[in-house]
């Protein structure tokens, strides 16, 4: 049922103009954090750990103001979504960094683009298929209609989508070979023996390890991008990922792959999705924050 009114109020969504739309999501958002939901207390975790030099009274707010984009966020995948695609793109006002992106597509060696949990993620990869070929691993829904939706509307343009798993990455490897760009949310949590802990402001996170075993295996270019929420639209950035990203030495990688999230992240921290539970794996013997 959750998920029949969540594609319900997607469609709806759709029928409406973005910047309604992000009225109505705004009102979702800010519900979440009048009724002290879970994502509200997530977020307040979250902040605790990553910014414990805020105040209280500082980190309510933000967790508050971050409960509003999030809301956005998903009253926005009824446009982005469902409208078509040159539509949705002219939402775009500006780009930062392109040159970044078609430097690194001139070299030939393929391009990994991280798109983390900020913003709109969405659009974000609808533009980088929008500009040429643009693998992209996904998590399918349980739910099938939910799944299709999803499916129908990540792979317009030239994205092709492949299933996160054994198979889904030999075709991002094979990509990426020929030169093509992939895009990976690089702060999801992977799957128990799929990452290793790695500072994410200051806090052990359990870390993917596929961008950094990609990297070495193709000689690829890793790039930052996002699609930061402004008063009319969207503006992408595009940025150089940190050098440690690079390294062989896979401590060091994994660290250099946190760092490059949280540079978007310092960017418009109100703008990233803290109520996502980046820290529900631990190192041996240390409790869950979330269960405190």
């Amino acid at each position: 049922m959750k998920t029949k009114i969540s594609i319900a109020f997607i469609k709806l969504m759709s029928l409406f103009s973005l910047k309604t739309a992000r009225k109505v999501g705004k009102l979702v958002g800010f519900c979440a954090y009048l009724v002290n939901s879970r994502s509200y207390k997530t977020s307040l975790c979250n902040l605790q750990l990553c910014f414990p030099d805020l105040s209280e009274k500082e980190r309510r707010d933000l967790a508050r103001l971050s409960l509003i984009n999030t809301g956005m966020a998903l009253a926005e995948s009824g446009p982005v979504w469902l409208w078509p695609a040159e539509r949705i793109l002219d939402a775009i006002v500006d780009v930062e960094g392109a040159e970044l992106l078609q430097k690194a597509r001139d070299l030939g060696k393929g391009v990994i683009i991280l798109g983390p949990h900020h913003g709109n993620w969405e659009l974000m990869g609808l533009y980088l298929s929008s500009l040429g070929k643009c693998s992209q691993l996904y998590q399918a829904p349980r739910n099938t209609e939910l799944n299709a939706l999803l499916y129908l509307a990540r792979s317009r343009a030239n994205a092709k989508m492949y299933p996160a798993d054994a198979r889904g990455v030999a075709a991002v490897l094979g990509a990426l070979k020929k030169g093509e760009m992939t895009g990976i949310l690089p702060d999801q949590v992977p799957i128990p023996g799929a990452g290793d802990f790695a500072p994410f402001f200051g806090n052990d996170a359990y870390t993917m390890t596929l961008v950094s075993r990609l990297l070495q295996k193709t000689g690829a270019i890793a790039l930052l991008a996002y699609a930061k929420r402004t008063e009319t639209g969207f503006r992408v950035i595009i940025k150089q990922a940190n050098t440690d990203i690079y390294a062989k030495h896979m401590p060091k990688s994994l660290a250099g792959l946190n760092k490059t999230v949280e540079m978007a992240v310092k960017d418009a921290p109100e703008q990233y999705q803290w109520e996502y539970k980046r820290f529900r794996y631990q190192p041996e013997g240390r409790q869950e924050p979330y269960k405190a």
